[in-house]
C-alpha cells in the first residue's frame, strides 16, 4: 500500500503539468515535530555551579528544620504553630516553678504556726503573772482569730496547688502533642519525603522547583516551602489525594477539568473548559461559599483536581514532573462576572504560591477580544516566570497553536486534532498509522491517494486541515480504467470550525481513494492525515 500526493496547479495562470509523487507507506511524509519549549533539567549533573550550591544550602536548611521540628515555623513571626508550642512550653515552665515553690510555702506555714504557739505561751504567762482579766481575754481572742486565718489560708493554698497540678499536667500534655506534630521526620510533599538524609532522589527534584520559583535564592525558597506546607496543613480537607476522593457535592462539572493525553515531551495535558460555567445553575453552585463557612466551591474543585493531576507526575530525576495546561475560554462567562474573576485570581495566587513549577506551559485558547481587558486585571499579579509560560491563541489559531506542543493525534477533535473520545477502535495502537502532512499553497489543489492493492479491502482515514476554509471531496477510483468512479463524499466547502474528518470505504476491487483539497484562500493550508487498510484476505489468514 502506498500514499500518493498529486500536486495540481490548474488554478494558477501559468502552471506546470500536474506532478505525481508516490511515497511508500513506510516512508510517508511524517509531520516534523515542532520543537516545543524546553524545561530546565532536574538532574544534578546538569545544574550550574551556583544552582548546585543553592540546592546544597536548601537541603541543609530543610534537614535542620525537620530534625529540630521547626519546618512549619516562619521567620516573620506569623507561624501560629510555633507560637502555640512556645506558649505551651512557657506555661508549663511557669507551672513547674509554682510546684517548685511548694517547699518554700510549707516553711512559711511552719513559721506562722511557731509564732502562734509563742503567742499562746505568752498569754498563759500573762495569766500566771496576774495580768488583768480583760487583757488576757483580748489576747486570747486575737490568737484565735490568727489561728482561723492561718487555717483558711492553708485550705486555699491546698486547693490552688491541686489546680496548678492539673493545669501543669494538661499544659505539658498539649505541648507534647503540638511538638509531636511539628517534629515529623516523615514529612512529605506530593508523596516525596522532604528529609534529605533519607536519600530519596525525588527530594532534590521537589526542592529544585522551589529554588527555580525564587531564582535560586535558598532562603526565599525555604520560606516558600514552609508556607506551602502550612497552607497544605490548613487546607488538608481540600488538598486531598486522589485516594481520598471527592464529596458528591464537590465533584467537578463534567468536562470542566480533566487530563487527556500527553504533549511532545511527555507532560500530561490538563484541559480546563470554562464554558461550563456559562450555565447559571452551575455558576451559582461553583461560586457559592456555603454561608461563608468554606471557600468558594470553584476553589475547592480546582485544588482537588490539581492534587489528582500532580499524583500522575514522576518526581524522579529525568521524570516528567510538570503539566501542560490548556484553558478553553470558548463560551465562558465574560469579565463582568465578578465572582468568577475573583475566583480565577484566587486560583492563580494559590497555584503560584503552593504548586511552583508544576505547570510547564499554560495555553489559553479560543480567547475572545474581551479577554485582553480581563487579563490586565490579573497580569500584574503574575511572576515574570509565570508570564513567560503563557501562550494565547485566538479561535482561528487554536489547532495551529496546540500543534506546536501536542502531536496532532493527541489533540482532541473538538480542537482540530485527531483524538476521539474514549477508546479508538480504528487507531488505538501507538504505531497504527503514521501522521503525514501535505501543504496546499494559496489558490492550489492537492490530491491525496490511498491505495487498495486488492479487492475486498477496507480503507480508513483521519484528516484535518488547519484553519480549513477549503473545498473537500472524496472519491474511489478503480484500477480498471473501464470501471466507474464512485463518489465517497460529495464536494463541499468546509468551514474554519469543522472537526477532523474520519471516513472509511470498502473497496470491492483494487483501486484507490482520492481525497481532493482545494484551497481558494490567499494563504497556504496544512493538511494532516493518517490512514490504514484492512484486507479481508489478511483477516482470514
Amino acid at each position: 500500500m502506498g500514499v500518493e500526493v498529486v500536486s495540481g496547479g490548474a488554478v494558477e495562470a501559468v502552471a506546470a503539468a500536474p506532478a505525481k509523487v508516490e511515497v511508500e507507506a513506510g516512508a510517508a511524509a511524517v509531520v516534523a515535530k515542532n520543537m516545543s519549549f524546553r524545561e530546565e533539567s532536574n538532574r544534578l549533573g546538569d545544574l550550574k555551579d551556583h544552582e548546585r550550591k543553592a540546592l546544597a544550602e536548601l537541603r541543609a536548611m530543610v534537614e535542620e528544620a525537620v530534625v529540630d521540628g521547626k519546618l512549619f515555623d516562619l521567620e516573620d513571626g506569623s507561624g501560629k504553630v510555633k507560637v502555640k508550642v512556645e506558649a505551651k512550653k512557657k506555661e508549663g515552665k511557669k507551672k513547674k516553678k509554682a510546684v517548685e515553690k511548694k517547699p518554700v510555702a510549707a516553711a512559711e506555714e511552719k513559721e506562722e504556726e511557731a509564732v502562734a504557739e509563742e503567742k499562746k505561751e505568752e498569754a498563759e504567762e500573762a495569766k500566771k503573772e496576774d495580768v488583768s482579766a480583760p487583757a488576757v481575754e483580748k489576747k486570747e481572742e486575737e490568737a484565735k482569730e490568727e489561728e482561723a486565718v492561718v487555717e483558711e489560708e492553708k485550705k486555699e493554698e491546698a486547693v490552688a496547688e491541686e489546680e496548678k497540678k492539673e493545669e501543669t499536667a494538661a499544659a505539658e500534655e498539649e505541648g507534647e502533642k503540638a511538638v509531636a506534630v511539628v517534629v515529623d521526620k516523615d514529612v512529605a510533599l506530593w508523596g516525596v519525603p522532604l528529609l534529605p538524609s533519607k536519600g530519596d532522589e525525588a527530594t532534590d527534584v521537589v526542592l529544585l522547583k522551589f529554588l527555580r520559583a525564587r531564582d535560586f535564592k535558598a532562603g526565599a525558597a525555604f520560606e516558600m516551602l514552609r508556607r506551602t506546607l502550612r497552607w497544605r496543613r490548613e487546607w488538608k480537607s481540600l488538598a486531598a489525594t486522589a485516594a481520598d476522593g471527592d464529596d458528591e457535592d464537590d465533584a467537578l462539572p463534567e468536562g470542566a477539568c480533566y487530563l487527556d493525553g500527553a504533549d511532545r515531551e511527555g507532560h500530561p495535558v490538563c484541559y480546563n473548559a470554562l464554558g461550563v460555567f456559562a450555565d447559571e445553575a452551575v455558576y451559582k453552585s461553583a461560586l457559592g461559599t456555603d454561608g461563608g463557612k468554606k471557600p468558594a466551591r470553584f476553589l475547592r474543585w480546582r485544588v482537588r483536581a490539581m492534587e489528582r493531576h500532580v499524583a500522575e507526575l514522576d518526581f524522579t530525576p529525568g521524570g516528567v514532573a510538570s503539566l501542560l495546561q490548556v484553558t478553553d475560554l470558548r463560551g465562558s462567562p465574560g469579565p463582568a462576572k465578578k465572582d468568577l474573576r475573583v475566583a480565577m485570581k484566587q486560583v492563580l495566587d494559590l497555584f503560584q504560591d503552593n504548586y511552583p513549577e508544576l505547570v510547564a506551559r499554560n495555553i489559553l485558547i479560543n480567547v475572545p477580544f474581551s479577554y485582553y481587558a480581563f487579563s490586565a486585571v490579573f497580569f500584574p499579579f503574575l511572576t515574570q516566570r509565570t508570564k513567560s509560560k503563557l501562550v494565547v491563541a485566538r479561535p482561528s489559531k487554536v489547532t495551529e497553536t496546540l500543534l506546536k506542543y501536542i502531536p496532532i493525534e493527541a489533540i482532541p477533535v473538538k480542537y482540530g486534532g485527531l483524538k476521539r473520545d474514549g477508546e479508538d477502535a480504528e487507531f488505538s495502537g501507538e504505531h497504527d498509522a503514521e501522521i503525514a502532512e501535505v501543504v496546499v499553497k494559496a489558490g492550489a489543489t492537492e490530491a491525496i491517494e490511498i491505495e487498495a492493492a486488492e479487492g475486498d479491502t477496507t480503507l480508513t482515514w483521519d484528516l484535518t486541515v488547519l484553519g480549513w476554509e477549503v473545498r473537500y471531496t472524496e472519491e474511489f477510483v478503480p484500477a480498471d480504467e473501464g470501471a466507474y468512479t464512485i463518489v465517497v463524499s460529495k464536494g463541499r466547502k468546509v468551514g474554519a470550525g469543522e472537526e477532523a474528518v474520519r471516513n472509511s470505504f470498502r473497496a470491492a476491487e483494487a483501486g484507490k481513494v482520492v481525497i481532493t483539497v482545494e484551497n481558494a484562500t490567499r494563504g497556504r493550508k496544512r493538511v494532516l492525515f493518517r490512514h490504514k487498510a484492512k484486507s479481508a484476505l489478511a483477516k482470514k489468514c
